[in-house]
């Protein structure tokens, strides 16, 4: 009785811990909940194995999603964005208020574009600032009814390096091509923020404004095309990847690039938690 009371005590806990805002508080009412699961495994066999092992199953529940879902996901092995309509304010509310913010620091709207597959939709409302001679894109991803939004900036220069700085909210499911260095800034709060981290990048690999190749805003999307493929060619040739058996135009995750998605998921339970 002591026993059930003690781990109900240590729940109870982990569960306040985790309403509070400070990272730091939500973080110790993870290992609260951690903690709680080693007590239920030994409690009920006296083994501190069994209290480990009930640890270990929260960092096993990826697999159940990556065994079944996503081994059978079957993806295009070229990706070709054409113009789309905007999504409507049901979908992406705050879309106009993003564009708005863009538009003030003064980059233009070029296009709306995106891709489908299946249950899997990307919209990109992209922009160009000339004088900067940088892209901008806000992102709207989606798949089997969730949601996330993310916003780059993207800068290129002559002998063929990409330099982006994104909000991308989780680790990125594919290895980044050589010839793209990325800036990661997930807590970025504003257009502005996400801005002035882009320009304290590109001043801290050394590149200038005058190495950066000025663009054709149209042809922005076809450039996105061209580096999507690089990239999965890329992960292709590093193993993560492969053709699927029963169609060659269409590209799975292998063993290999399971074991690499289950890192990323891994390190985003112990980020977000």
């Amino acid at each position: 009785m002591n026993s059930l009371l003690f781990v109900l005590g240590v729940i109870v806990l982990a569960m306040a811990l985790r309403s509070f805002s400070n990272p730091v508080v939500r973080k110790a009412g993870a290992v609260a909940i951690l903690v709680a699961s080693y007590l239920v495994g030994y409690f009920l066999t006296g083994s501190h194995v069994a209290g480990i092992s009930g640890v270990l199953m929260w960092f096993l529940l990826p697999w159940i999603e990556l065994l079944t879902r996503i081994r059978k996901l079957r993806l295009p092995r070229r990706k070709s964005l054409s113009h789309q309509t905007p999504p409507n304010s049901r979908r992406f509310p705050h879309l106009g208020e993003f564009t708005d913010e863009v538009e003030a620091e003064g980059y233009e709207h070029v296009e709306d574009t995106g891709w489908e597959w299946d249950e899997l939709q990307q919209f990109f409302r992209i922009f160009y600032h000339a004088g900067d001679k940088t892209q901008a894109a806000i992102c709207l991803n989606e798949q089997q009814g969730l949601a996330f939004v993310f916003v780059s900036l993207t800068s290129r220069t002559a002998d063929g390096k990409t330099y982006r700085t994104w909000n991308f909210p989780f680790s990125y499911t594919l290895k980044m091509s050589p010839d793209i260095q990325v800036n990661r800034v997930p807590n970025a709060s504003s257009f502005v923020e996400l801005q002035a981290e882009h320009r304290d990048f590109l001043q801290r690999v050394g590149v200038s404004t005058e190495a950066l190749i000025a663009e054709d805003p149209e042809a922005l999307p076809a450039q996105m095309e061209m580096e999507t493929q690089v990239q999965i060619s890329h992960n292709i040739d590093r193993g993560l990847i492969e053709p699927a058996s029963e169609d060659p135009e269409k590209v799975r995750y292998s063993w290999r690039g399971l074991f690499f998605l289950y890192g990323q998921l891994v390190k985003d339970m112990v980020k977000l938690s």
